[in-house]
């Protein structure tokens, strides 16, 4: 079984949830590629995205959109990711952009954090005017900034392993 981790990063941080999947998967037909730079087919791909605004950017979208008859996993990073009811909507809008002839394997979302002109445009927000909604979008950002952490990347390892034994829905068979 072939695999391809296909990934879109901005700040690093699906970047690096990528590689750790990829590391995890097992055997040697295995390749992990950024989405511009994809080339190559897959029996499995793993598609990793960085949250813009409750979905994943464009350049993911149509990567999605042209995949039929595969098995797809997804991950992603999120600022919010936290927030597991963030993170299960987030999904779902991702999944359903995956053609319905492909098979679905499950989805991995963690936090990481944002760039810094999201933290500022906050602190600016709370300089006009300091509400509890603002106080706390700027702790989720702090928070986030810590993030992938060990403990995402772990996460995101176990995903991989479990994600590369699926073969169909309720039957497990590794490699």
């Amino acid at each position: 079984m072939k695999y391809l981790v296909i990934y879109s990063s901005r700040t690093g941080n699906t970047e690096k949830v990528a590689m750790e999947i990829f590391e995890a998967l097992p055997g040697k037909s295995k390749d992990i590629q950024r989405v511009e730079e994809q080339k190559g087919e897959a029996d499995v791909y793993f598609v990793g995205f960085w949250d813009d605004r409750g979905i994943c950017g464009r350049d993911i979208v149509d990567f999605l959109e042209g995949l039929h008859g595969k098995q797809v996993a997804i991950f992603g990073t999120c600022g919010m990711g936290e927030d597991p009811e963030y993170c299960r909507r987030l999904s779902k809008r991702v999944e359903a952009l995956i053609p319905e002839d492909n098979q679905y394997l499950g989805s991995f979302i963690c936090s990481g954090r944002m760039t810094p002109k999201v933290l500022e445009r906050y602190r600016m927000m709370q300089k006009k005017e300091d509400t509890p909604q603002i106080r706390q979008m700027i702790q989720v950002c702090e928070e986030a900034m810590l993030h992938p952490d060990e403990k995402d990347l772990r996460n995101a390892r176990t995903f991989a392993e479990e994600m590369a034994c699926v073969r169909e829905k309720g039957e497990y068979i590794w490699g």
